[in-house]
């Protein structure tokens, strides 16, 4: 900026960047005590993987925090993570690295820009307000050049946002596109006033789902706060465990992660509790943003017909109309979802590889992606269940 020479810094510890200079970049609409955006990106989430083990030694995601230092001022920073493998991601290059060991080449480790675990679209460029383009431009420069110093095959930017992932295209990253499934609040007044805008038999199907779900023999908590005590954090491992272990061998959160959630991270979450006899049978875990509710995770005891629904989707959609929430982001694939009015969105990435070659054959790959991505999109929200005047005001 004006001849003046940005520094970067990598740290292995957020504990070198500290929680102001962090938060200054990452949510500084919230420096005033308010919601942040995205929660994903506060200090106090990033720190809470870090603190647990979740991330660090032995779990193939080895924090390299990038800092853009000007005039002693931290203007930007990036959650940037060394990987070992390509587990936790949810957009996904396993294609990509066999081709290149195939090739004769070492995959990993490559460098990530992401926050663990978490398919959800934010800004993973962090920066001051006033310093978006220089700080944006200074952390990739930065990452890339790390990569290249320590001969990586890589470097990934997942989940980014529109503006940033058009900002990397012009530095020379290449572009990918995905989806993920969205539900968009029209302003409505409550449940029955979003059912009013789908098609007959899919507002009755929802219905019977409802009530099919509440007739399982107990009663459903939506928790948030002070209202969350510790011993809903044992309920919820026990069913993180379970639905981890089936889809992706073993779970990516240690248990302290939801001892230090519970310290410094309970105002940000949403749990919702199928309780039997008092007793967690079912549960759901959301984080709550200043504009958005996020669906994480998800895990039962017991199989109830429609249960899963009703706590993971209807609920957050409840939840959403009552704080005024502007959408339900609902995590990474299940086409399922489309039917109960969570429309697919277009998610952005970016990737810089080292090999000329092997970039030059991943960029055509990501071309034709985009076309059949933008394509499923147009298809697929075209069988949403919104009546055909609602519908064609969503495209």
């Amino acid at each position: 900026m004006d001849g003046q020479a940005v520094t970067i810094t990598v740290h292995d510890r957020l504990d070198g960047v500290g929680a102001e200079a962090w938060n200054a970049c990452a949510c500084p609409e919230a420096q005033e005590g308010s919601r942040p955006e995205d929660p994903f990106t506060t200090y106090r989430f990033l720190k809470a993987l870090e603190d647990s083990g979740s991330v660090g030694a032995g779990t193939g995601w080895h924090p390299q925090y990038l800092t853009a230092e000007l005039n002693g001022q931290v203007i930007a920073c990036a959650p940037l993570y060394a990987k070992t493998h390509s587990q936790g991601e949810y957009i996904f290059d396993f294609n990509w690295a066999h081709a290149y060991e195939r090739a004769g080449g070492r995959y990993y480790p490559k460098l990530q820009i992401a926050v663990p675990f978490t398919p959800v679209t934010g800004r993973r460029l962090l920066t001051r307000p006033g310093y978006e383009a220089a700080g944006q431009a200074a952390l990739l420069q930065g990452a890339v050049q790390l990569a290249e110093r320590n001969r990586l095959s890589s470097l990934h930017v997942t989940f980014c946002t529109g503006g940033e992932a058009e900002a990397g295209t012009q530095m020379g990253l290449m572009p990918r596109a995905s989806q993920q499934y969205v539900w968009k609040n029209a302003g409505y007044a409550d449940f029955d006033a979003f059912l009013a805008t789908l098609s007959s038999r899919k507002r009755k199907a929802m219905r019977k789902e409802r009530r099919q779900a509440n007739a399982f023999g107990g009663e459903i908590v939506m928790l948030t706060g002070d209202r969350i005590e510790p011993h809903h954090w044992n309920a919820l491992w026990t069913f993180y465990q379970d639905t981890g272990a089936r889809k992706w061998g073993t779970p990516y959160l240690t248990r302290a992660f939801f001892d230090i959630a519970h310290e410094t991270l309970r105002d940000d979450i949403l749990l919702v509790f199928a309780l039997r006899e008092g007793r967690p049978v079912a549960g759901a875990m959301n984080m709550i943003g200043r504009s958005a509710l996020y669906g994480r995770y998800w895990g039962c005891s017991e199989h109830h017909p429609c249960l899963h629904f009703e706590l993971c989707y209807y609920r957050a959609i409840d939840f959403a109309i009552a704080r005024g929430l502007d959408r339900v982001e609902a995590g990474a694939q299940g086409e399922h979802k489309l039917a109960r009015g969570y429309l697919p969105t277009g998610t952005h990435s970016l990737h810089w590889i080292a090999d000329p070659g092997f970039a030059e054959a991943i960029g055509r790959y990501l071309e034709a992606e985009r076309s059949a991505v933008e394509e499923d999109i147009e298809i697929l929200t075209s069988y949403g269940p919104f009546r055909k005047d609602n519908r064609e005001e969503r495209q």
